[in-house]
């Protein structure tokens, strides 16, 4: 491999890591092998709470970030039924309560269809979202109000995986197109069932053709790179 050419690979992003997070560590393993600095990307934020799928780009392969981010990507996640957050996971704490006695499988499978397609979503204002030059996560913070607007999304693929009419948590699958925020969806699954929802978990399953299985374990990375065969020249 020669990451100075341009290389293309996955990690599996562990919870609580940022995405610049894991990038700066996978930076630091590589550019100590190497022996000097190494131009690296990432293709795609996942949120500190989630984990899965993050591609790099690293040296000339950093061109290619904008086009590997419009691939197709599959999710699946955790929601709880019946409660919102500000930031629509666990990042907070539960703002609001709601009804969820009506709330059976049937409708719930009833309801995730209407998703499905070309759907107008507004983004969560705790995302990375720029609003007059400062990310909206940022202002959010600051205590100031955001106000955002709603874009094109495409959802091909919604899938009940698990419902519990108990405790009211979900698992579903979701198969997206670039822009699409699953916390978004949550938020407005919430709505739709006549009662409120945040993400629980998320986890990124697959980007275009890479599956889980194709990443490099993020916390064995430099043991990885042992067992590879570099190419060194950096023409």
């Amino acid at each position: 491999m020669n990451f100075f050419q341009g290389e293309i690979l996955a990690i599996d992003k562990p919870y609580r890591i940022s995405s610049f997070g894991a990038l700066a560590h996978v930076r630091y393993l590589l550019s100590r092998k190497l022996g000097r600095k190494i131009k690296i990307g990432h293709a795609g934020t996942l949120d500190p709470l989630a984990t899965g799928i993050l591609i790099l780009c690293t040296g000339k392969a950093t061109k290619k970030i904008e086009s590997l981010q419009y691939h197709t990507k599959e999710y699946v996640a955790g929601l709880q039924l019946g409660a919102t957050t500000a930031s629509y996971d666990k990042e907070h704490t539960v703002n609001y309560t709601y009804p969820t006695h009506h709330i059976t499988r049937e409708l719930v499978l009833q309801t995730i269809q209407q998703f499905i397609g070309d759907i107008q979503q507004v983004p969560p204002t705790y995302s990375a979202v720029k609003v007059g030059g400062e990310r909206s996560y940022a202002l959010r913070r600051a205590g100031e109000e955001v106000k955002l607007q709603p874009k094109t999304v495409h959802i091909e693929e919604i899938e009940l995986l698990d419902f519990d009419p108990t405790t009211m948590q979900m698992t579903i699958r979701v198969v997206c197109g670039k822009g699409t925020y699953i916390r978004s969806l949550a938020r407005d699954l919430g709505r739709a069932l006549g009662s409120g929802a945040f993400l629980t978990s998320l986890r990124r399953t697959r980007v275009g053709k890479v599956t889980i299985q194709d990443c490099v374990n993020y916390d064995h990375f430099a043991e990885w790179l042992d067992t590879i065969e570099i190419d060194f020249e950096n023409n």
